[in-house]
């Protein structure tokens, strides 16, 4: 099993920046990708960046140039530095994992999730 914890969540005002953290332990030598999901009051989970395991990144449409996905393989965290924040990027932000080489955007192929970090953007 594979335990996912988020932190680096926050209030910030608009045009401010965060950097989440994912650390991930347990049998981590099963992960092959991460990735991070964002789910805002009343929406549905929504993908924002992944890191596969060539080492490419990938970014929602939104969060291109204002996102960067990261990963210190030797310290098993991910981060996810976030500039320009709007307060359309206020969301609960969950850190993801799979098994697969490639990181997609379907939420049911997660194998593994954290808890969630909340990050809030105030106008």
């Amino acid at each position: 099993q594979v335990q996912l914890v988020e932190s680096g969540g926050g209030l910030v005002q608009a045009g401010g920046s965060l950097r989440l953290s994912c650390v991930a332990s347990g049998l981590t030598a099963s992960v092959s990708s991460m990735g991070w999901f964002r789910q805002a009051p009343g929406k549905e989970h929504r993908f924002v960046a992944a890191v596969h395991l060539s080492g490419y990144t990938t970014y929602a449409d939104s969060m291109k140039g204002r996102f960067t996905i990261s990963k210190d393989n030797a310290k098993n965290t991910m981060y996810l530095q976030m500039n320009s924040l709007e307060p359309e990027d206020t969301a609960v932000y969950y850190c993801a994992a799979r098994r697969s080489t490639f990181f997609g955007q379907d939420v049911s192929a997660v194998d593994y999730w954290g808890k969630g970090t909340l990050v809030t953007v105030s106008s």
